[in-house]
């Protein structure tokens, strides 16, 4: 995860993403960006989509505790969240084991 996000400076947000996470998902762009700098995260890449683009998931909490699961992308050198979503219970088994 490190090498993956090193080079990353700032979010992308623009009118293809800014609220489509809250309203889809109720899941606000803040609580989104909490997840990568709160510990624990599990990190791994999202091997569906690899042939579009490199995408990563990201299992981690808020500071409030919510437990969510980020799907993301990097575009120069902006984390682009693709979807932003409560765990689902299989997920929160994997991240309870760190």
């Amino acid at each position: 995860m490190i090498k993956v996000l090193s080079k990353v400076v700032a979010f992308e947000w623009d009118k293809g993403n800014i609220d489509k996470n809250l309203k889809k998902h109720n899941v606000s762009n803040q609580e989104a960006e909490e997840i990568f700098f709160n510990r624990p995260v599990v990190f791994s890449e999202d091997k569906k989509h690899l042939n579009v683009e490199a995408r990563y998931m990201l299992l981690g909490k808020t500071n409030k505790k919510r437990l969510l699961t980020i799907f993301f992308t990097i575009r120069r050198n902006k984390i682009r969240i693709i979807s932003a979503r409560d765990m689902h219970k299989k997920e929160r088994g994997e991240y309870e084991k760190t």
